[in-house]
C-alpha cells in the first residue's frame, strides 16, 4: 500500500496520507476536512469514474421511503462513513435508469 500523500478523492483539492485499499491496486484518499463533512452528511464515491455525491443525511432520511432502510440509514447518523458505489448517474445513465424502471411497483387501476 501507498505511504505517500495523494489527492482526496472526495473534494479533489487536498492532498492527504490517510487511504485505505478498497479493492487490490484501488486505493481511495480522504482528507480531514471530507472524513469531518462525513458527520453530518451521507457521501458516495463512485468507483467507477470517481464522482462522489455528498448530501445532508437528515435530507436523504427523510426522503427513505423503506423501512428497513430508513432504519440502517438511522443507525448510521452518528458514525463517519463513505459509500463506494459501483456505478453513477454519471458514468452509466442508461444502466441506472434502466435500474429505476425495473424498481418502480405496477400502478393500481
Amino acid at each position: 500500500m501507498k505511504n505517500a500523500p495523494g489527492q482526496c478523492n472526495i473534494c479533489r483539492k487536498e492532498y492527504t496520507s490517510m487511504h485505505v485499499e478498497i479493492m487490490p491496486g484501488v486505493i481511495v484518499y480522504v482528507c480531514s476536512g471530507c472524513l469531518e463533512k462525513a458527520r453530518d452528511n451521507f457521501i458516495w464515491l463512485c468507483i467507477t469514474c470517481g464522482k462522489s455525491y455528498i448530501r445532508p443525511k437528515q435530507l436523504v432520511i427523510s426522503k427513505v421511503k423503506d423501512h428497513e432502510l430508513k432504519k440502517a440509514y438511522m443507525l448510521c447518523e452518528g458514525m463517519l462513513i463513505i459509500q463506494g458505489i459501483d456505478m453513477c448517474i454519471a458514468c452509466n445513465p442508461e444502466k441506472i435508469l434502466e435500474y429505476i424502471e425495473t424498481q418502480q411497483l405496477p400502478m393500481e387501476c
